[in-house]
């Protein structure tokens, strides 16, 4: 039977990692272990649908200032110019194909600085430890919703030591799968229309650790994101319309999650600013209007395959 007083095996290898972390303080280790050992009481405080969470307010905000000092020294030590709650806490939104990529990476892998593809100051290192380790986990934004959409069970957890603590710390709540079943979840929510983000986190190693399944009505971050808090980075592309093809339907428009999309005389019209690349509108266009192009002016995609294509 485990000593209740000793911590458990994926807590010890959270701890190792956190030691071998380059300028991860005492301060991110318990914030990290906060987070990931009560994600469902932190993100549903966080989004306001906790009933503690009007009572906790101070608390929080004490809190959250706390995390900005912390994020302030560490970038005031790289000679960052300022940070703000985005640069410790962050989702990439990545299309269909990108977020299959993730979780068929087969290798471990160490990419460091990826400033060009997260433009933030802090949290943009993909260090995969047993990639396929994978667990797919109750979302807890989705969790904390009176109604929310379904199924719950569509966060993806990959490597370690992330999937482990997962699985030992919430045994009802998540459950391991393979590459093929985390493809399928993709490919499903895909197709209900939600948005894959590949989230990254300061306390969390400072580094990639989850895929988010997301929808405008439940995820937090969207809704952070429509509050003018910046923490989701564009895919690298954007989405184009061809006029010729578009028949006004209208489909598009309601689709798009970041509403970008609107129809002006009769047509699909994109607005560049909003539109964050996701792909959901261009496969629910049954005229094949809509396409994704690459933009520079929206940063670099993340996707695996070009990514260590350039590091063999």
């Amino acid at each position: 039977m485990r000593n209740p007083l000793l911590p458990r095996p994926s807590t010890r290898a959270f701890i190792r990692e956190a030691r071998r972390t380059r300028g991860f303080s005492l301060f991110d280790f318990l914030h990290g272990y906060v987070y990931a050992r009560w994600p469902y009481l932190y993100i549903g405080i966080g989004t306001g649908e906790h009933p503690l969470a009007k009572k906790a307010r101070p608390l929080i905000t004490w809190i959250e200032s706390l995390i900005h000092r912390e994020g302030a020294r560490k970038a005031a030590a790289e000679a960052a110019q300022g940070t703000s709650f985005a640069d410790t806490y962050l989702g990439k939104v990545v299309t269909l194909e990108a977020a299959t990529q993730l979780v068929r990476v087969g290798r471990d892998i160490d990419l460091s600085d990826l400033e060009q593809i997260i433009p933030y100051s802090l949290a943009r290192d993909i260090i995969l430890k047993h990639p396929d380790h994978i667990v797919a986990m109750q979302c807890p934004c989705r969790t904390a919703r009176q109604s929310p959409c379904l199924p719950l069970d569509v966060c993806l957890i990959v490597g370690e030591p992330f999937a482990s603590f997962a699985t030992e710390h919430h045994p009802g709540r998540s459950r391991r799968i393979d590459g093929d079943e985390a493809a399928r979840i993709l490919q499903e929510e895909h197709d209900r229309g939600h948005v894959h983000h590949a989230f990254f986190k300061d306390a969390m190693l400072g580094r990639f650790y989850a895929i988010c399944n997301c929808c405008e009505c439940c995820c937090g971050a969207m809704h952070a994101h429509f509050n003018g808090v910046p923490m989701l980075a564009s895919s690298g592309y954007v989405c184009h319309a061809d006029a010729d093809l578009c028949i006004g339907c209208g489909e598009c428009v309601s689709s798009c999650q970041f509403r970008a999309l609107s129809l002006v005389d009769g047509g699909s019209q994109i607005d560049w600013d909003a539109c964050m690349g996701c792909g959901v509108c261009v496969d629910k266009c049954v005229q094949g209007a809509l396409a994704l192009v690459r933009d520079e002016r929206k940063g670099m995609p993340l996707e695996m395959r070009e990514l260590l294509a350039e590091v063999r």
